[in-house]
């Protein structure tokens, strides 16, 4: 484990406090670390969230991907 001696402004300790209690955390070193990690999946897991491959399959399965040769093919597909 690695140590730090960190400042913060007293509107970050507040809410490391809520955190900490929220939580049922130890101490606020925990509350970094939750805080830390749960940012830290969503900022660098590159990987697609579920809902959102379910939404590209809908979007592939209605046909959005397709494309057209002329305008009234285009047409003629709309107005199925």
């Amino acid at each position: 484990m690695v140590q730090a001696v960190v400042d913060i402004p007293e509107k970050a300790n507040h809410i490391l406090s809520i955190i900490k209690a929220r939580y049922k955390l130890k101490d606020k070193s925990e509350a970094i670390s939750k805080i830390v990690l749960e940012y830290g999946e969503e900022l660098l897991e590159p990987e697609l969230r579920p809902e959102y491959i379910l939404k590209l399959d809908k979007i592939e399965k209605e046909g959005y991907g397709k494309s057209f040769s002329s305008v009234e093919e285009l047409r003629k597909h709309l107005e199925k």
